[in-house]
């Protein structure tokens, strides 16, 4: 039992550095010297050091370091990044032992870094709360496992389904769910809207409400009809234009050039090789119901105001699938599905 209380507190620490780490994986760990913790970090910022290496240097005696037992969420990296292999420190500091909660799928380390510190005559266990470390990092996975981003779902709709009144822009959520939203927003690593949605709302798609990260907006434009002065192509965040007039690089606004043809299938391509981990889609019902409809989806998230009543105007996406979750934001309902 005491191993799972350790990982767990190893998931807390990762879970600090949600949608800062991208392209890497969030991972936390903890030193632990005769039953009492000595050291914790996890990684806050792609390119700095990793979970091991801040836990490392958080002990104030590395003496203790050699009788000591190193928790860690995910399988350390057996390879050269932009930071050496940890797994190389863990064998050079030569702890008594290192608990692992899940192996890191990633082909470059995939069962590597356990083998290299096992053969270093260090004792290894793993799959300790291994799905709570699969579910911390459920982006990562995604992407490497099935070459594709991890899509996120997310839409407002009124008591009788519609997504606005009348055709027009319509305020459903409340100042709670607004926030909620934001904080979404700055968890996920893209944010991903058609041009209707661009053209009707004229969105930033930042985080506004809170302090965070802005993600990167994807843009689905076709005949490129949002015009260059709207928000979405401000400095704010770096942009992906897809379209099918033309391919170039214009300041932070990288225009991609596609086929309309199998478009879901196309972008999710061009999104792995953008090396986009995840997608919180926004876009409209058309945008939104063609992910449903391809089955490429992984969570949704919809917010209900029951109390709402438009009458007429953009009908809901039409989607079937049963909430494993919901949550009261005043009079909002917040519903939450899984895919996977």
């Amino acid at each position: 039992m005491t191993d799972e209380i350790y990982i767990k507190r190893c998931i807390e620490l990762a879970q600090k550095a949600t949608g800062k780490t991208y392209p890497n994986p969030l991972v936390g760990s903890v030193i632990v010297h005769n039953g009492k913790i000595i050291g914790e970090g996890f990684h806050e910022k792609a390119g700095q050091n990793h979970a091991e290496i801040n836990a490392i240097n958080s002990v104030e005696n590395p003496e203790l370091l050699k009788d000591s037992t190193i928790y860690v969420s995910l399988e350390p990296c057996s390879h050269f990044g932009k930071t050496p292999p940890c797994a190389n420190k863990i064998i050079e500091i030569g702890f008594k032992k290192v608990v692992i909660g899940t192996l890191d799928s990633h082909e470059k380390v995939n069962g590597k870094g356990k083998n290299l510190i096992e053969n270093a005559g260090i004792e290894v266990v793993s799959g300790i709360l291994e799905q709570e470390c699969r579910e911390l990092n459920k982006r990562f996975f995604t992407f490497h496992q099935k070459k594709r981003p991890f899509i996120l779902l997310k839409w407002a709709e009124s008591g009788d389904k519609f997504l606005d009144q009348n055709f027009q822009p319509t305020q459903i959520g409340n100042p709670l769910t607004k926030q909620f939203v934001h904080h979404l927003r700055s968890e996920e690593h893209a944010i991903l809207v058609g041009t209707n949605t661009a053209l009707n709302d004229n969105p930033s798609l930042t985080t506004r409400e809170l302090s965070g990260r802005n993600p990167v907006r994807i843009l689905i434009d076709f005949e490129l009809k949002v015009p260059e002065n709207f928000s979405i192509y401000n400095e704010e965040a770096p942009t992906l234009v897809l379209n099918t007039v033309k391919n170039s690089v214009e300041g932070n606004i990288q225009f991609i050039k596609t086929e309309k043809d199998n478009f879901i299938e196309s972008l999710m391509k061009i999104l792995y090789e953008q090396q986009i981990q995840s997608v919180l889609v926004e876009g409209g019902s058309y945008t939104l119901q063609q992910f449903i409809d391809a089955g490429i989806w992984d969570e949704a998230i919809v917010i209900k105001n029951e109390n709402l009543i438009l009458g007429n105007g953009t009908k809901a996406p039409d989607f079937h699938a049963e909430n494993y979750k919901t949550e009261n934001f005043r009079d909002n309902k917040v519903k939450f599905y899984k895919n996977y």
